[in-house]
């Protein structure tokens, strides 16, 4: 079992999507492979089934105004911005330079280079200064600011957008009947948030290790 169906509710219905999915474009197949093969991390890159769903999304809504928060290697970013406009721009945050640095080397290869800004900080700090309005936001940062981002990126969003959370099972662990570990309580407690959240309607996935979509009302 590797590290994309470990946390899936059944392995082998996992395997079969992902041999029923769109295989990856190159740039993002090799993308993928080299996080896969280089990062010690490379259990937090999205994977081929959750990169054509983000690219899928994406297309769907032709957004004009992308965020992201959360960029690793670049891959979901580069999956996102698939979908973008043509005059449409991708940000994306991340707080470690090496892997800002990783991304960049992939965005500058993308027919969409020119329309992603990769920025290098703390998000909280970061995203008070874009005065873009979003109509898709992706988080995939450290768990315990997951509230704070969704509470500073919802008044920016647009009606109608759709900001995607990712990690909301954490590896299943949200499940239990006692919550332990200071990230599973942070997900468990913005899951809460988001689900009494006025002006919101929201549906979880069970792909991978948990997705949440929420649309503004």
């Amino acid at each position: 079992m590797d590290y994309y169906t470990q946390y899936a509710g059944n392995p082998d219905a996992n395997t079969y999507a992902e041999q029923h999915t769109s295989p990856l474009p190159p740039l993002l197949a090799e993308l993928l492979q080299y996080t896969l093969d280089h990062h010690p991390e490379k259990h937090m890159v999205s994977g081929h089934l959750q990169g054509q769903l983000l690219r899928f999304i994406s297309s769907l809504l032709r957004p004009s105004r992308i965020l992201e928060i959360g960029t690793f290697t670049g891959f979901s970013a580069l999956c996102l911005a698939d979908g973008l406009a043509a005059n449409g721009k991708l940000y994306t945050l991340e707080l470690r330079h090496e892997d800002a640095a990783t991304a960049r080397s992939f965005f500058a290869r993308s027919a969409k280079a020119a329309q992603i800004i990769s920025l290098t900080g703390n998000a909280p700090d970061l995203i008070p200064q874009l005065t873009e309005t979003w109509d898709l936001v992706f988080i995939d940062a450290d768990k315990t600011g997951y509230k704070q981002y969704f509470d500073l990126v919802f008044p920016q969003l647009n009606p109608g957008g759709l900001i995607i959370a990712d990690n909301v099972l954490f590896h299943g662990e949200v499940l239990k009947p006692e919550i332990k570990g200071k990230n599973a309580k942070a997900i468990a407690a913005f899951n809460e948030h988001v689900r009494h959240m006025a002006g919101a309607e929201s549906v979880m996935l069970t792909v991978r290790d948990g997705l949440l979509l929420i649309r503004k009302q």
